[in-house]
């Protein structure tokens, strides 16, 4: 409308609170959305990892040792539960990672931590790995290929254990990395975790010693000493010191290099 002066005034509807609260509001949750999805992490490692459920980590357990390295990208960088460090190569290849334990070990996990969508042409997509007692008697106990990965890669151990079973017992473990996503040159690995048995964690199995002593009809009579109960079959006494068992001492548990 016009007024004496000349002006002219524009009415607007008074704008209320809830509506300039409203917008923000929906910016704020659409920005805090988008952090909660660049902190989940596709590979993170979780304590409730069934995949590794009744397994330790025992890479604190061995000397690491890479063939070359760039400034900051070596073993440390490898071993770093960052995902977003990495060990970087810089030499020809092929790349090796010596895994180097003080005592026998019975691996019954190893894995590689890698990421084509951050790494690309340093990415590797193909890999030897060797076990022995040193390196005099280095020999392939498997090999892994892959195309574009991303996350944690299990190396195979089936039939590498006594009698062809699952499972690695070595000194030395070794790692060649041969070939690159496009021939690249380069290699970029984020982590690797190896997992031995956790002796803490009771594993019950069966006896089958008893059975065939049972199938023979060899019984024991009831004056006699009890059998074990099969919640107690192949347990040790330190595995039932709930049960009356012994505890185990501390010198016969395996040592951890902190």
């Amino acid at each position: 409308m016009a007024n004496p002066l000349g002006t002219h005034v524009i009415m607007t509807e008074p704008i209320t609170p809830d509506q300039t609260d409203g917008g923000d509001s929906e910016a704020a949750a659409t920005d805090a959305a988008e952090e909660d999805e660049e902190e989940l992490d596709p590979y993170e490692v979780r304590d409730d990892d069934p995949t590794i459920e009744g397994l330790r980590n025992i890479n604190s357990l061995a000397s690491w040792t890479v063939s070359t390295h760039k400034p900051t990208c070596g073993v440390t960088a490898l071993l770093s539960p960052a995902p977003h460090t990495y060990w970087q190569s810089d030499g020809p290849q092929p790349h090796t990672l010596t895994i180097h334990f003080f005592k026998l070990v019975h691996i019954a996990k190893l894995r590689i931590l890698l990421d084509f969508s951050k790494d690309e042409s340093y990415t590797p997509t193909r890999m030897q790995f060797l076990a022995g007692t040193g390196h005099h008697d280095l020999c392939e106990f498997g090999g892994w290929e892959g195309q574009q990965p991303v996350g944690w890669q299990d190396v195979p151990l089936d039939g590498c254990g006594v009698g062809g079973g699952r499972g690695l017992r070595c000194f030395l473990v070794q790692v060649r990395v041969l070939e690159n996503h496009q021939n690249g040159k380069d290699t970029h690995v984020r982590g690797v975790q190896i997992f031995a048995r956790d002796e803490r964690v009771p594993q019950i199995r069966e006896d089958e010693s008893e059975d065939e002593s049972d199938s023979s009809g060899m019984e024991m009579d009831e004056d006699q000493a009890p059998r074990k109960s099969r919640a107690t079959k192949g347990r040790s006494l330190f595995d039932l010191k709930g049960l009356g068992g012994l505890d185990e001492p501390d010198w016969m548990k395996d040592p951890v290099v902190r």
